[in-house]
């Protein structure tokens, strides 16, 4: 329920670099996603997320975008769009960019994130 009250369970947009802060300051484990609207490999990106937020309350997922956060983009040194940071207890431990780590194919199973992600320990993988 905790969880829940702070926005796990759903994968939602946030509207700028400042919630970025106060959304990785509430919650333990957090997936960001950012992303650029032209970029069609952000689609597929947030069709995993989707299925993933769902499954795995105990991780916030969220999406920024990267056109809207410059400043956030340059401290983390975000090049490459799609782009996962993954934040634990409040500081970016590990990336995913680009689709590198999914098998380098755009139809990559949102099992292989699952799997990346709980590599990550980000999420609890079993």
């Amino acid at each position: 329920k905790e969880w829940l009250s702070k926005g796990h369970g759903e994968y939602r947009e946030i509207p700028s670099e400042r919630d970025f802060f106060q959304e990785v300051k509430e919650s333990k484990n957090v997936v960001c996603h950012f992303y650029r609207d032209t970029t069609f490999r952000c689609q597929i990106m947030d069709k995993h997320l989707t299925v993933l937020a769902k499954k795995h309350v105990e991780t916030k997922f969220l999406k920024l975008n990267a056109e809207k956060s410059p400043f956030l983009c340059e401290r983390l040194r975000i090049k490459v769009i799609p782009t996962l940071a993954l934040v634990k207890d409040g500081k970016t431990q590990d990336y995913i960019v680009g689709f590198t780590d999914l098998g380098n194919t755009d139809d990559f199973t949102t099992e292989t994130l699952e799997w990346r992600l709980g590599c990550a320990d980000i999420i609890n993988y079993r």
